[in-house]
């Protein structure tokens, strides 16, 4: 394997995270976490997160087309770029906070693992974008329970 796909594996893989034996998409949603706590210490305001979401979601869709590709498979469960992303479209509606942060990580793992309708629909789209897209949809079911519960607390 050359250079670049094996680079290009490690960011679709999370960096190494989508390689955990039990629960890839669990392990591989953290540094999605990470990267929106960064931003937060950052002080960075919602168009920040929807600039850094909007730049992982374009380069994510031939990422994840290409190591879907390496990996022969139609959607890789070590591929978690799709699940990394997620986190700063949540950040683009609910501002960040610890609470913010350990709820988003819950909630979107529960609907990315249900996949309520149409997530699953989402799936179906062709190659990369199919591998993105559902767990974006999933994001936006996590930010609507996540804000409805940060109002009642």
């Amino acid at each position: 394997m050359k250079t670049g796909d094996r680079l290009l594996l490690f960011a679709a893989e999370g960096f190494g995270t989508g390689l955990a034996a039990k629960a890839p998409g669990t392990f591989g949603s953290l540094p999605g976490v990470a990267i929106c706590w960064g931003l937060w210490q950052l002080e960075a305001v919602w168009w920040h997160f929807l600039l850094v979401w909007l730049i992982m979601f374009l380069l994510g869709i031939p990422l994840c087309t290409r190591a879907a590709e390496l990996r022969q498979r139609k959607d890789p469960g070590s591929v978690v770029w799709d699940e990394m992303t997620a986190f700063p479209l949540i950040f683009v509606f609910v501002p960040p906070d610890w609470s913010a942060l350990i709820l988003s990580f819950l909630y979107f793992r529960v609907f990315d693992i249900l996949k309520p309708s149409p997530v699953r629909t989402f799936e179906r789209l062709p190659k990369g974008l199919g591998i993105m897209a559902d767990d974006q949809i999933a994001a936006l079911y996590a930010t609507a329970v996540l804000w409805v519960t940060l109002k009642a607390l």
